[in-house]
């Protein structure tokens, strides 16, 4: 077979494999699409499929294939992250800054220090879990916030499943997300600043700060239709410049968005712009992520390494919001049902570790630790968020 025969073999497996799972299995109620959908990347990756069956694992994923569904799967996370961006909102959060603030540090500070804290357990058993141009406090501090994301764009869709995205606990758990998401970014920019050249990484800010300036003036004088041509420049070139600089190109994807005012855009084709990107473009990033798990240290201590964080970072994030609670006088339930929906990390985190591992500050093995933590917690999040709702009705707010 061609190479383009067996790319669209791939595609047949990314798309149909998982529909089949999720439908035929009913997943829905712990362990929507997405979900499955990263699970069966995992299961597709050299670990699992390409270990049982070589031979059929070699014959489908060439290296031109899997160079062929890198590209669409690249195009598709910044896509992704710069909706992420667009529609990250700091206006409500100053409103309530003092809540949101309090809510948000504890809620990412104490999984963080959890997550460190079993970094560095990791590190005592073996030094394999850094990548070869990583160092020690660029893998424990990329542990630990790994460990404390919440994906913002899965929270949206569990929000709505439970019918709480408009009502007023839904909208803080959304700002208290978006202060969270804000961090990692600047976190990762921090694990990923290169003094060799930070002469460029300078000139691309620079550059960046004054080009924002213009494209802002530009967007607010053209209707939507011309503003999404121009975004979708827009995000090549500030993901370009990042990459360039050495920030990587997802850093660059976000910077994008968050530049980009949410209302130039209808809210109805923001919303469906995420979903077709989730439905057309992501399981290629998921299957291509899956492809990269390794399990070189052995599938028993990576697993016990993916328990370990599973328990900092779920701990950590309860623990967080039930001193918050405590320190705002919430009422009863409330943290323990907000500290369970950020645990959600599926997405986000895994873009998250995809750019560690290509700049090469964790392992193969740490990342796929990190891959079944992250798909572990958000599968946590939709039966305990259910039960809790379950147990006292009266969290959902009036309506």
């Amino acid at each position: 077979m061609n190479t383009a025969e067996l790319f669209l073999i791939a595609m047949v497996v990314i798309f149909s494999l998982p529909y089949l799972v999720w439908r035929l299995g009913r997943t829905d109620a712990f362990a929507p699409l997405v979900v499955v959908q990263i699970l069966t990347g995992i299961a597709l990756g050299p670990g699992a499929l390409g270990a049982l069956f070589p031979q059929a694992f070699a014959l489908v994923f060439t290296p031109a294939v899997v160079q062929a569904l890198q590209g669409v799967a690249w195009w598709g996370v910044m896509l992704f992250v710069f909706i992420a961006g667009i529609e990250l909102d700091l206006r409500e959060a100053w409103q309530d800054r003092r809540e949101s603030s309090i809510t948000a540090g504890l809620a990412l500070g104490l999984p963080m220090i959890a997550g460190a804290l079993a970094a560095l357990a990791l590190l005592a058993v073996s030094n394999g879990w850094i990548g070869p141009a990583g160092t020690r406090w660029q893998f424990v501090l990329g542990i630990g916030m790994a460990c404390a994301v919440t994906a913002l764009p899965i929270l949206i869709l569990f929000l709505e499943k439970l019918q709480l995205l408009r009502q007023p606990l839904g909208q803080r758990i959304l700002r208290y997300a978006s202060l969270d998401d804000l961090a990692i970014w600047a976190v990762l920019a921090l694990i990923l600043l290169d003094w060799t050249r930070v002469g460029r990484q300078l000139a691309f800010l620079l550059a960046f700060a004054l080009a924002s300036l213009a494209l802002r003036r530009l967007m607010q004088r053209v209707p939507e239709p011309d503003r999404w041509a121009i975004a979708l420049v827009w995000l090549a070139v500030c993901a370009l410049g990042a990459d360039w600089s050495g920030l990587h190109y997802m850093v660059g994807a976000f910077l994008a968005g968050v530049v980009i005012d949410a209302h130039w855009f209808d809210q109805h084709h923001r919303d469906q712009l995420r979903h077709h990107v989730l439905l057309v473009l992501m399981p290629v990033f998921f299957l291509s992520t899956g492809l990269r798990t390794q399990w070189g240290v052995g599938g028993a201590l990576v697993l016990a390494a993916a328990a370990l964080l599973l328990v900092a970072a779920v701990a950590g994030k309860l623990l967080g919001l039930r001193l918050a609670g405590r320190l705002l006088g919430w009422p009863p339930g409330e943290a323990a049902l907000i500290g369970w929906l950020l645990q959600t990390k599926a997405l986000i985190m895994i873009i998250f570790a995809n750019v560690l591992l290509d700049k090469q500050v964790i392992s193969s093995d740490a990342f796929t630790a990190l891959l079944l933590m992250a798909v572990g917690s958000t599968m946590l999040t939709m039966p305990r968020v259910r039960r809790l709702l379950a147990r006292q009705p009266g969290l959902r707010g009036p309506g």
